[in-house]
């Protein structure tokens, strides 16, 4: 009796060929014990490790692994910038725009402003498509520096973090172009007489801080850097200052704390 042909999807397909050295899978099966299903025994799942977060670093943000706080640069608001104007470049100060030109680079046409830096002769070109996001911007309002100011006449506000870690802070308000910020710098660090001397990297943030400042100043006042930087520390030194106010990684008065607890119990 014929027998009926294995239709292809029945068939089973022979042993592949093994090449000289190879081993055959079914022979290492065979040799490796325990692999035979009947002696096989369940293993009981192994327990996940908890989870644990790493340790938080003071004044650090939650979430960061310990890395420390970046502030992002503050965008500045969308301007029309023209030849002859005063800008603020964040990490370069106050600058003057000597034109507005198209030119090509890189074959590609940009429209670009050009700022020069009379102290530092150096001219930054900056895409006007950019500008925005570059944080460049025109010099603040009579109103605003004023608000600048006033802040120079408040307490002092020391974050109980180490220096390294202030210094840091510091730099960035320096950098971000904003005289709100930078005026705190300069309260933090002014000293009045007879209060302890500043450090060589206190005082070399110092001056940066009073440089920025009076070089904006001046913009505004239609004088130069030198005539605004004199009459920003004789203003200074009318300042009659109280102790300075530690304060927490969050800004917060530890002074207020600590009286609070006290009432409390």
């Amino acid at each position: 009796m014929p027998t009926k042909p294995v239709a292809a999807k029945d068939a089973v397909p022979d042993r592949v060929a093994l090449m000289p050295g190879d081993v055959d899978p079914a022979d290492a099966r065979a040799e490796m014990p325990g692999t035979d299903p009947a002696e096989a025994k369940p293993q009981p799942d192994a327990p996940e490790p908890p989870f644990r977060s790493p340790p938080k670093m003071p004044g650090h943000m939650p979430g960061m692994h310990g890395r420390p706080q970046i502030v992002p640069r503050a965008m500045a608001a969308k301007e029309d910038f023209a030849e002859g104007d005063y800008v603020v470049y964040p990490t370069h100060g106050v600058g003057k725009v000597e034109r507005i030109a198209t030119e090509e680079i890189a074959g590609h046409k940009l429209e670009l402003i050009h700022i020069t830096f009379e102290e530092n002769r150096m001219t930054l070109r900056v895409p006007v498509a950019k500008a925005r996001t570059a944080g460049l911007r025109k010099l603040a309002t009579r109103e605003m520096f004023d608000k600048a100011l006033d802040l120079l006449k408040g307490r002092a506000r020391i974050k109980r973090t180490m220096w390294s870690r202030r210094a840091q802070e510091y730099e960035q308000k320096i950098n971000s172009g904003d005289p709100l910020q930078i005026a705190e710098v300069v309260r933090d660090l002014h000293r009045n007489a007879g209060q302890p001397d500043q450090s060589f990297s206190e005082r070399q943030i110092y001056e940066a801080a009073m440089d920025r400042l009076a070089a904006e100043m001046g913009a505004l006042d239609g004088t130069d850097k030198a005539t605004a930087a004199t009459k920003l520390a004789e203003k200074l030194k009318a300042i009659v200052k109280g102790a300075a106010v530690e304060v927490d990684a969050d800004g917060a008065e530890v002074e207020a704390e600590i009286e609070a607890a006290t009432e409390a119990e």
